[in-house]
């Protein structure tokens, strides 16, 4: 191929064959003649191209009905206590063998699973993968992800045993806001086609089918939001190997279930990804026993017990805090948040316990009824997420905003646990507005694309045949309009359904994958069509007097039905006094405009998005579109002054985003923006949609002053009060602990606000994409004097950047990677193009360097792939 495109590159080869293995190598030839080594092998191998090579049949073990639990209304919720694990109505994990023989030496082995609830696979008593939480979190009836296995390795001639656990998972179990379950079905099962390919080039297929066994044994339940309890004196000592007596064991029955909607794993799997270990072990006031991490986070607890008596029972209950005395506090409230694990020990000798399917939100563990000392219990938290990439690191001069990005991080991680979250521990549901306002940091810290891509595949299966895009995906049913959410008249909401939209254009900008733009393209129109028909069809109660050209201008506002807004603005919705949060006033103050904001950015973003696609119809229409949202917006809410009706620093914020205020009156916007923040003793007071704005429309407007000022501020509300009070992650709420140190009832692992992560890489650190996927970079940090020193790394598709700078006195040195087959601005505040060297030469004689002119009071120039080292006087 002639081209210099070296990423995302289409196979083009001879038609694939399922299971089978391609391998694959790449010569370079570069422009001046050059041509590279052969690289080494690589790989990839098909699984079933088509859904008819399912031969094994589901199976479903003989077990009880799972009982429903109807969604409850969020006051019931937050009035009713957590319910004792033992009182409720729990079913047992399933246990599933099935002997079989390798007759002939084995060439290739492959296991293809998957589960209706989650599974664990294991082969002759061994576990047969790293694999946690498998199938993963998706909408089952539509998009059912099945495993593939390589057991190659394992399989010598002779006997051996095939076998799986069970457990309801988020197919049957507690989960989302009211902790209903049997959100896809009640009944366990397992769907497994094992095929073994002979050294002779014969071959045998296993399939699951009626000849497979089960039993229920020491997991007497385990549940995503209960926790988990095992009993070890009913253990099933070696249920997984091939001379287990099973003549006690049921026969399972084959069912029928559609097979369309099985599809290969696509992106990371969850697994233990970090270990951390106890950094106190301690006794309360109260005499309870208990265990700091010092780290929030979603994991579960690993320990061992030594010589207990048999029947002796360990309970382990997690918090992310305690009180103000030390003493433990579940800081979760509603039924079946229970979060604890009970451990029932057989006796005698070594027992190690780890939770096999479920996770827990959590710093602090308390340990009940350990017999010994517990510091010899080899305590462990094995933190859970799905495995991407760690791509991206931050850090600078100020420990401070070093702790804000390591609390970004883990906030991240904890809340990327098989789709993104608000919260590892009370909803662990995916909100869609959490996740499009995070996707432009997390995309710097983690490489998201796949992780993300899937999540929006579950999107599209999950968007309403009208178009709308429900609030949470995979879509709860305590989430839909009469539930839990009092007011919800409709399935979305501003800002929320819209990352339909929003997201694919920050994947697109992140990674440059044109194919995210196309495979998402309906269903971002199908989102805007529906709220160009709302907003036709729709009009509040109370207009007064309506004009013809009022009327024509009603046509383009999206201002009905219940909508979020600009969730949790701090001034609305906190008492910092009390503690006191309530989230719904910021909804009902600001969802007569927030849609609107919205409704012109999805059509921007929609046009800009049609236009790369080369669909030159749908762009010039979705332009129109937007500048006649705008037009409408500004009749009806702006004044002649440029001021919006409603006095919110997050209204004027997304107002100047999204371009809702003439060009002329701009100036006056931005007035009114910065003198209510320093009416507000310059802290902020935007939600959860404005925030990610806020220090970019400071800088653009040129306040980066101010913009600094807010990040730096360290009284609540601000990130900083939140590093000052002792934070290991990002919380729900600016004001979760308050000044004089009381926790209050709310998560403390809620990664929206900590969308802050990318202005730290892209305006301190420097680190910019100037075209889609850093095919073309821009460097371009700006100064603060609280900040000496700043560096930032990210390994893009086309290999890694680097930024990094520091001042000492008047010199300032800035140091440059930039990866192969990319170009570069770069931009030097401060400087002089005289007064400036590149590695000791004068940058004008530098031969690499092109481009070069002096803007203001930076100094501008472009590079191509290598490393560089500036050095000037400020």
């Amino acid at each position: 191929m002639e081209s210099g495109e070296s990423a995302h590159i289409i196979y083009g080869g001879e038609s694939l064959e399922s299971k089978t293995v391609y391998y694959w190598s790449v010569k370079i030839w570069d422009n001046h003649g050059n041509v590279s080594k052969e690289s080494e092998t690589a790989a990839f191998e098909t699984a079933f191209l088509h859904v008819g090579e399912w031969r094994a049949k589901w199976i479903e073990p003989e077990q009880a009905t799972a009982v429903e639990e109807k969604p409850v209304s969020l006051h019931e919720v937050i009035k009713c206590k957590t319910v004792a694990p033992d009182s409720i109505d729990m079913k047992p994990c399933q246990y599933i063998r099935k002997n079989f023989k390798a007759e002939k030496e084995v060439k290739s082995a492959r296991v293809y699973a998957t589960a209706h609830g989650l599974y664990k696979l294991f082969l002759d008593g061994e576990r047969v993968s790293d694999i946690e939480f498998a199938p993963d979190n998706t909408v089952y009836s539509e998009y059912l992800q099945y495993q593939t296995y390589d057991i190659t390795d394992k399989l010598a001639v002779g006997e051996h045993t095939i076998g799986a656990i069970l457990a309801d998972g988020w197919y049957a179990g507690r989960v989302g806001l009211t902790g209903d379950s049997c959100q896809y079905g009640n009944m366990l099962g397992l769907l497994l086609q094992m095929e073994i390919r002979y050294a002779d080039g014969t071959a045998v297929m296993i399939g699951s089918d009626s000849s497979f066994k089960s039993l229920t044994g020491p997991l007497i339940y385990s549940d995503i939001f209960v926790g988990e309890k095992y009993d070890a004196t009913k253990e099933l000592t070696g249920w997984a190997e091939p001379d287990y007596d099973d003549g006690n064991w049921k026969a399972v029955r084959e069912a029928e279930y559609d097979r369309n909607a099985l599809v290969a794993q696509y992106g990371e799997p969850v697994r233990v990804c970090k270990v951390i270990k106890p950094v106190k072990i301690y006794t309360s006031p109260k005499g309870e026993t208990l265990v700091d991490f010092g780290q929030v986070m979603a994991a579960r607890v690993k320990f061992s017990v030594k010589d207990a008596v048999k029947g002796t029972k360990i309970i382990l209950e997690h918090s992310e805090i305690v009180d103000q005395e030390a003493n433990f506090l579940n800081n979760i409230l509603g039924r079946y948040k229970n979060q604890t694990d009970t451990y029932i020990c057989k006796g005698g000798g070594i027992e190690t316990y780890e939770p096999l399917f479920t996770f827990h939100g959590f710093r602090y563990l308390k340990i009940t009824g350990y017999p010994g000392d517990m510091n010899a219990a080899g305590l462990e938290a094995q933190v859970l997420y799905s495995d991407m990439e760690i791509i991206g690191n931050f850090e600078c001069s100020d420990p401070r905003l070093n702790q804000l990005q390591h609390n970004i991080f883990w906030s991240q991680i904890s809340n990327m646990l098989s789709i993104p979250t608000d919260c590892p521990q009370r909803e662990r549901a995916g909100w869609t507005g959490d996740a499009q306002i995070f996707a432009p940091t997390a995309s710097y810290n983690m490489n998201v694309a796949p992780f993300f891509k899937r999540w929006l595949r579950n999107m599209e299966k999950d968007q309403l045949p009208d178009g709308q895009i429900p609030n949470v995906v995979p879509y709860l049913k305590a989430y839909h309009p009469g539930n839990g959410l009092e007011g919800m008249d409709t399935h979305c909401s501003a800002g929320w359904g819209d990352a339909a939209v929003i997201l694919p254009w920050t994947l697109y900008n992140a990674y440059g994958e044109k194919a995210i733009l196309e495979e998402n393209y309906e269903m971002m129109k199908k989102w805007v069509a529906y709220i160009v028909r709302t907003a036709e069809n729709d009009n509040p109660d109370n207009l007064g007097e309506v004009t013809p050209e009022r009327e024509e201008h009603l046509k383009y506002m999206w201002n009905t039905h219940f909508h979020f807004g600009d969730w949790l603005t701090p001034s609305v919705s906190f008492n910092f006094e009390t503690g006191d949060v309530d989230m719904i006033q910021s909804a009902y103050k600001t969802m007569d405009l927030v849609p609107s904001f919205y409704y012109a950015y999805s059509a921007d973003l929609l046009s800009k998005m049609a236009a790369i696609l080369r669909r030159e119809a749908d762009a010039e229409y979705y332009a129109g579109l937007n500048k006649k949202v705008r037009e409408a917006f500004i009749y009806e809410y702006v004044d002649n002054k440029g001021h919006i009706k409603t006095n919110l620093q997050g209204i004027y914020v997304l107002a100047l985003k999204m371009g809702m205020v003439p060009d002329m009156l701009r100036k006056n916007t931005l007035e009114k923006l910065i003198e209510m923040i320093h009416d507000n003793d310059n802290k902020l007071d935007t939600g959860f949609l404005s925030v990610p704005f806020l220090l970019d429309i400071l800088k653009e407007e040129g306040r980066l002053d101010l913009a600094y000022d807010l990040l730096f501020q360290e009284e609540c509300p601000s990130w900083l009060y939140e590093v000052k009070m002792g934070a290991t992650t990002i919380w729900e709420a600016w004001q979760a602990v308050l000044p004089d140190g009381k926790p209050t009832s709310v998560s403390y692992n809620h990664y929206a606000f900590g969308c802050v992560g990318d202005f730290m890489y892209r305006v301190i650190a420097g680190i910019n994409a100037a075209e889609s996927g850093y095919k073309k970079i821009a460097i371009k940090p700006e100064f603060d004097s609280r900040i000496a020193s700043a560096r930032g790394t990210l390994a893009t598709i086309y290999g890694k950047v680097i930024s990094s700078w520091s001042i000492e006195g008047h010199l300032v040195t800035v140091n440059v990677t930039i990866p192969a087959n990319t170009t570069a601005d770069i931009y030097l505040p401060g400087a002089r193009v005289p007064g400036v060297t590149e590695n000791g030469a004068e940058i004008a004689r530098v031969p690499e360097i092109t481009n070069l002119e002096q803007q203001g009071g930076k100094v501008k120039l472009s590079v191509g792939s290598g490393e560089y080292h500036f050095s000037y006087q400020i």
